[in-house]
């Protein structure tokens, strides 16, 4: 993911918050991204997610200042 550093920073911000430094995550956010964890994985998953639906509200409310 090293191409789109819009959603890595993304899902290192959620990684970091689902995983505080209270309630660590095994690994930091740039190993669990090298090795490919499933935590890492959840996060980009989330990343992207959030991404879809925040430029489907974008395409609705350009659709309707058009109207």
């Amino acid at each position: 993911m090293q191409h789109d550093l819009q959603l890595r920073a993304a899902a290192r911000v959620i990684y970091d918050n689902v995983y505080p430094p209270a309630y660590p995550a095994p690994f930091s956010f740039d190993e669990a991204e090298r090795f490919g964890t499933v935590e890492y994985r959840q996060a980009v998953g989330v990343a992207q997610d959030a991404r879809s639906d925040l430029a489907a509200q974008h395409d609705q409310l350009l659709f309707a200042a058009i109207l």
